[in-house]
Parts: C-alpha cells; structure tokens; sequence
C-alpha cells in the first residue's frame, strides 16, 4: 500500500518540468518561506517575541529527535529499493528515508504558529502539505515517511505548548537578553 501510493505521486515525476521545478523548488526554498515569516513575526510586535521562541523550542526538539531517530533506525530511501523517477538533489544513501527533516521541521514549524495565530499557521500547514508532497514527488520518500513526519512535527508542538511551563525559564531568559541588548543599543 504504501509502495503503491508512492508511485502514484512519483510516476507524475519528470513528465511536466514546470511542476518538477515547483515541487523541488518548495522542497528546498519553503523553509525560507517559514524563517521568513518567523523573523517578520520577531520584529513586528513584542507580544510575538515569545510566540517565536516558543516556536522556536518545538523547532530545535523535533531537529534533535529526527537526528536520534536517524541514529538509531534505518529505512532505505525508496530510490535505493525501486526504481524511481528522482529529481534532483540526490539525497545521501546512507540516511534513512525515515523521518523527513524537510516534512517534520515544516509542520512543527506550522502548527506551532497555528496555536498562537491560527490563520498563519493554516497558511503554513497547507504549505507543510506541499513540503511533504514535494518529497515523494521527488522520489525521495514514501507516503508513510511523510505522514510520520508531520505526526511527529504536529505532536512536538503539542507538547512544547503543554509543556510550556518547563520552558518558560529559557524564553524568559532569552527575552531578557534581547531586550538588555535592545536597550543597551539604544543608548548608544
């Protein structure tokens, strides 16, 4: 099944070069579109500060558990296994197929903004959507990887935002910082 919903998406691949340049443009410059947004977010209002570190937060988490999921689980990548239309880049053959960074990085990123400003994070969801889709359009993933990706994105926002007591002392901390250095600046 998952093999079969694979190649449904990646047989599209390598017919259409404008949607070929579409998918790996989203792959590699979406998270442009997400650092984008989290600066614009940063410097447009205090009150969006913490909103950002706590963003932040769920973002460095889900980096660390898909490096140590990688470390210890190995998924062949699916051009290793099948034959495949693969767009370019190539990804190294010895990293697992499982997680995508791409999909999990871009829907904690997504869903943590979703549970401070809703139509913002829609918006990045839906582009999280494409991200994930991009993936296996380019024959760099499978269904399931994606769909575990955005489980394991969508789930460390969850819980950083129910956790956020825990990591209030460091976004404070840092908060702090910022504005010492803000003033700091001022004064000179």
């Amino acid at each position: 099944m998952n093999y079969r919903m694979f190649k449904v998406i990646n047989q599209l691949a390598g017919h259409n070069r404008i949607v070929d340049f579409l998918m790996i443009t989203i792959s590699k410059k979406a998270r442009f579109i997400y650092l984008f947004v989290a600066i614009v977010l940063w410097f447009r209002h205090d009150s969006y500060k913490k909103m950002t570190l706590y963003t932040g937060v769920s973002v460095i988490v889900t980096y660390l558990l898909c490096s140590m999921i990688k470390l210890f689980y190995f998924k062949p990548r699916p051009f290793l296994k099948h034959s495949v239309h693969l767009l370019p880049p190539v990804p190294s053959k010895k990293d697992s197929s499982f997680p995508s960074k791409h999909t999990a990085l871009a829907f904690v990123l997504a869903a943590s903004l979703m549970l401070y400003h809703r139509i913002l994070g829609w918006g990045l969801w839906l582009l999280s959507i494409l991200v994930g889709i991009s993936r296996i359009w380019m024959g760099q993933h499978y269904p399931s990887d994606i769909i575990g990706s955005a489980i394991l994105g969508n789930g460390t926002a969850f819980v950083v935002k129910q956790t956020e007591q825990y990591w209030k002392p460091f976004v404070s901390r840092i908060l702090r910082s910022f504005t010492q250095f803000r003033s700091s600046y001022r004064e000179l």
